[in-house]
């Protein structure tokens, strides 16, 4: 693929993903959000979050303990991370960064 391929695939995805981002401020502008949107709202990111959990534990074996302590060390250091700062994102970095270095440099 050339580079002007490759920009323009980034250009296009960029632009969906802002027109996404827009679209439910130009839907509810000036109205009131429906009742089954808030409720969305409310549990979307523990929905999304659980599947990343599930996604993450699938293919650890428990046999092998360069597969289960990274895993169980970067969902520990997510947890607490979350429960300290009560924040997603920072959780879920923080957690990445752990499970990368483990896997990367101390179960090798």
């Amino acid at each position: 693929m050339s580079t002007w391929g490759a920009l323009t695939i980034i250009a296009i995805c960029g632009a969906i993903t802002v027109a996404l981002r827009a679209f439910p401020f130009v839907v509810f502008r000036g109205r009131e959000v429906p009742a089954w949107v808030e409720y969305l709202g409310s549990v979307l990111p523990i929905a999304v979050m659980s599947a990343l959990v599930v996604f993450m534990v699938r293919h650890v074996s428990p046999t092998s303990v360069g597969s289960v302590a990274p895993t169980v060390i970067a969902l520990a250091v997510t947890i607490g991370v979350h429960l300290w700062k009560r924040n997603t994102s920072l959780s879920v970095i923080v957690g990445t960064l752990t499970y990368m270095v483990c896997v990367q440099a101390i179960f090798v």
